[in-house]
């Protein structure tokens, strides 16, 4: 495989996105099920199978996945008790708990922006 050219803009283009700070916080939330997961956790500590009850359109390859990305990330602390059967409790860090705001004000503006969009599309329909 080809090395990249340190001098090429698309290497420049990704060194300086690498920089932004909202590309690196979108980064770490980004995908479909982070966002969902940090949500189930916002009241406490979940066992791995009550997260995959409250989200059954996962599979759990996906949320084993999600988990560790978000407990490599910082967001969610992962706690193995040494019992028989083991059991393995999820929770959220400090950083993990400091996007609640932020994702309660994402959701918000989320059902602002769907039922605009609806409307637009039925006064299209409408006009049609």
């Amino acid at each position: 495989m080809a090395r990249i050219k340190e001098s090429s803009t698309n290497n420049a283009n990704r060194r300086s996105l690498e920089e932004c700070n909202l590309i690196y916080a979108a980064s770490l939330v980004g995908g479909r099920w982070k966002l969902v997961i940090i949500n189930q956790l916002q009241t406490g500590s979940m066992r791995f199978s009550a997260l995959r009850r409250q989200m059954p359109a996962i599979t759990e390859r996906m949320l084993t996945l999600q988990l560790r990305e978000l407990e490599a990330d910082g967001l969610v602390t992962r706690t193995v008790f040494a019992e028989v059967p083991p059991r393995v409790e999820y929770a959220l860090t400090r950083s993990g708990t400091e996007l609640l705001p932020i994702w309660l004000q994402l959701h918000d503006w989320g059902g602002r922006h769907r039922a605009l969009r609806e409307q637009e599309v039925e006064q299209v329909a409408a006009d049609q």
